[in-house]
């Protein structure tokens, strides 16, 4: 996935109010959309350097666009609405071997009145997890706070196995150079205990890291998935 235009870089300020970001560029200070709702628990410490999206549109208030913070020295990509546009470029780029030989892609598949999953591929469904939490320098963690709504869809995807459906979780892991996943179950305990009974009925989990810098996201690698 490919940005319109190359991000500009600034250092971060502070986040508040959710979804305000102050950033120094250069001798200015803006203040960018921040598109993650999420805790982003590790990556707000002031000073660390972030890349931004610019946006011309008149009727927008905020010009800038939060995409990606460097900590720890990794890049990592924080604007989850990317990630279903990253993976819907992998599975037309055959980016993830276990969806290579795909005929149809349905983004926002409609299951059921009340649930909606990232993509339907012939007969597999698929849904997409944001990955931006790293408390261990080679582990990456999912979710970084509770998420009522991710043990919901595992739930689901597991009751879809009776309808003829092949369910998937892919953990878009955009951290680079990274090589292993786990679920946080200190964080959500209750994810993951859906996560070992859905994996028993026939939920299956990928987790695959991207490529990250100021002009493209890009899914790079399948990683391992460690069980704790």
């Amino acid at each position: 996935m490919k940005f319109t235009n190359t991000l500009i870089k600034g250092k971060l300020i502070k986040r508040y109010k959710r979804f305000f970001v102050d950033i120094k560029v250069n001798n200015s200070k803006i203040t960018a959309h921040c598109p993650n709702t999420g805790s982003m628990m590790g990556l707000l410490e002031p000073g660390n350097t972030v890349f931004v999206s610019k946006n011309n549109d008149p009727k927008r208030k905020l010009k800038f666009t939060l995409e990606m913070i460097m900590s720890n020295k990794r890049m990592i990509g924080v604007n989850t609405h990317r990630a279903n546009k990253i993976v819907f470029d992998g599975l037309n780029n055959n980016l993830i071997k276990e969806f290579k030989n795909i005929k149809e892609i349905k983004p926002e598949f409609k299951y059921s009145d009340d649930t909606r999953f990232d993509f339907l591929c012939d007969k597999n469904l698929l849904e997409v997890k944001n990955v931006t939490l790293l408390r261990n320098h080679d582990i990456a963690e999912f979710p970084d706070a509770i998420t009522t709504r991710g043990s919901k869809h595992l739930i689901k995807l597991a009751e879809s196995t009776k309808k003829g459906y092949k369910p998937y979780v892919l953990f878009l892991t955009q951290i680079e150079g990274i090589n292993k996943f786990k679920i946080a179950k200190d964080i959500d305990a209750e994810y993951y205990k859906n996560y070992l009974n859905v994996k028993k009925i026939g939920v299956k989990f990928l987790a695959y890291r991207c490529r990250l810098n100021d002009k493209e996201i890009k899914i790079e690698k399948k990683i391992n998935i460690i069980d704790e």
